[in-house]
């Protein structure tokens, strides 16, 4: 899950990308399950998917959905871009995985990088599946902004100071504007891309590739599908991994709010670490670093630094990039890196930080549309706080928790992005028991920064069948560490069913 204190602060032309290598080949076909569902669902469930070779040993296709799966009789369907890695072994079904974001390509996730996915056992055993979720990349998707506007709508700074009618005119105006744009450029899709969707979506699919039941590994937010997932149709939940888990039961504040005291942990965290180099660019304690950090941010507002593309590295930049390395304690050395250009007077790795962080290449195109998606997904997803004294006391809580915030850094006006979005949240927050499913393991991280290990606990405590499975350590999600006790634990669980008991604790140390 993306950090929602950045984003809602600061607030692409949708690139085709195609495959390298990508010649159609006659394809092979996937048999859907025959079962059960409602007439005019019926067209849907039993479409045949054809597999072509689109290069780096994938298989690719799509298949269409419903715009509005309330009413598929009166509106035109949508496209959904899949693709596998065919089991090298002996093939136990398939296993849908989805990266996150929301807005994260669950395609590029398996096409580019299926060994960070999922293990090799895994590979031997399952069809690896990713597909890029409705509203996101190669499927029927969110468009907004071309680059240009994009790097103006996430990384400039208001002009007006924070608090003033100038500063509160200019940013609802930059939010207007962007909502407008996604609502003229996407169409009514818009309406459409919430997560609920998407979950009938991905029973869809999961029929159409001929399993009975849902293998799925689910990580960051894309435990938010798995998990919403197996409350709507707890029948058809195979085996269930959720992964760096979120909390359904909490509002877009109380998600701003944790990953904000999260971020805060790793920050600290990590300044610890650098503290005990001789290479660390900052003196005296913790605290006093965090101070030191806090007068760069002030500093490259009043004087930016350029890059040679002629970007300005200023606070909202420097931001991004420091969240990106927190994210995963082996990046933890290029913020260092990029602390220490920063005194010299270059900013070449804090724009890599950065542009990493909002999928951005070094020639300047927005290799995705994950920013884009990802505000809209979570607008759509969440009721939104408009009361003024509610806003208020929300900005006290955020600084109070926010190591590099004063009070009079933070504006009192919520999610005004949200706040302006044509189309509203429809549903209720609440929790997910998935009551009668097959166990589901859920797995967190103690030192995770984008969905903090309280999530997961809570989670575990909603579902039903939730088995908690523990990692002590930093970063965000625990499967990709390639830690030895997580990995057997989940790939166990995944091809032969054991269950591991509740409360295991995979200590790294």
């Amino acid at each position: 899950m993306k950090s929602l204190r950045l984003l809602a602060a600061a607030a692409v032309a949708l690139l085709a990308v195609p495959l390298a290598g990508c010649i159609p080949q006659p394809g092979a076909t996937s048999t859907p399950t025959a079962e059960e569902v409602e007439a005019r669902y019926e067209r849907y469930y039993t479409q045949v998917l054809t597999w072509e070779d689109c290069g780096n040993e994938m298989q690719c296709a799509t298949a269409f959905a419903p715009l509005d799966w309330s009413a598929p009789d009166e509106v035109d369907d949508i496209e959904l871009a899949l693709v596998r890695h065919r089991a090298t072994g002996e093939r136990e079904g398939s296993l849908f995985v989805n990266p996150g974001g929301p807005g994260a390509s669950g395609f590029d996730f398996v096409y580019d990088s299926v060994d960070f996915a999922v293990s090799d056992e895994l590979q031997r055993r399952f069809d690896v599946i990713g597909w890029d979720p409705r509203g996101v990349g190669r499927s029927s998707a969110v468009d907004c902004y071309s680059d240009q506007e994009l790097d103006e709508f996430l990384f400039g700074v208001p002009a007006a100071p924070v608090g003033s009618e100038e500063y509160v005119q200019e940013v609802t105006a930059s939010a207007k504007d962007f909502a407008d744009a996604c609502a003229e450029r996407t169409g009514e899709l818009l309406q459409f891309i919430d997560t609920a969707s998407t979950v009938r979506d991905l029973d869809m699919l999961r029929a159409v590739v001929g399993d009975s039941a849902l293998n799925y590994i689910g990580y960051s937010y894309g435990s938010d599908i798995g998990a919403q997932y197996a409350d709507r149709f707890a029948g058809k939940v195979g085996r269930v991994v959720l992964d760096g888990a979120t909390d359904p039961t909490v509002s877009l504040f109380e998600v701003d709010l944790a990953q904000t005291q999260a971020f805060g942990d790793a920050l600290r965290a990590y300044l610890t670490d650098c503290l005990g180099s001789s290479a660390c660019p900052f003196r005296g304690g913790v605290d006093d670093a965090i101070v030191q950090i806090r007068e760069i941010l002030d500093r490259l507002d009043e004087a930016p630094l350029r890059a040679e593309d002629g970007r300005r590295l200023n606070s909202a930049y420097l931001g991004t990039a420091i969240n990106m390395a927190l994210y995963d304690e082996g990046t933890w050395q290029y913020l260092t890196q990029a602390f220490t250009e920063i005194q010299q007077g270059r900013s070449e790795t804090a724009f890599l930080l950065a542009d990493a962080y909002v999928d951005r290449d070094e020639e300047g195109r927005y290799a995705s549309n994950i920013m884009e998606a990802f505000l809209a997904i979570t607008c759509i997803d969440y009721p939104v706080e408009t009361d003024p004294a509610e806003l208020a006391r929300q900005r006290d809580l955020l600084a109070e928790v926010d190591p590099l915030a004063e009070p009079e850094d933070l504006d009192a006006l919520g999610n005004v992005v949200c706040q302006q979005w044509p189309y509203s949240f429809e549903g209720e927050i609440g929790p997910v028991t998935a009551e009668g499913s097959a166990p589901i393991l859920v797995v967190g991280t103690t030192g995770d920064p984008a969905t903090p290990y309280e999530w997961a606990e809570s989670l575990v405590g909603q579902l039903e069948s939730g088995v908690l499975l523990t990692y002590v350590g930093e970063g965000h999600i625990a499967y990709d560490e390639g830690d030895p006790c997580i990995v057997g634990a989940v790939d166990e669980y995944l091809i032969n069913g054991t269950v591991p008991q509740d409360g295991l604790v995979c200590d790294r140390a």
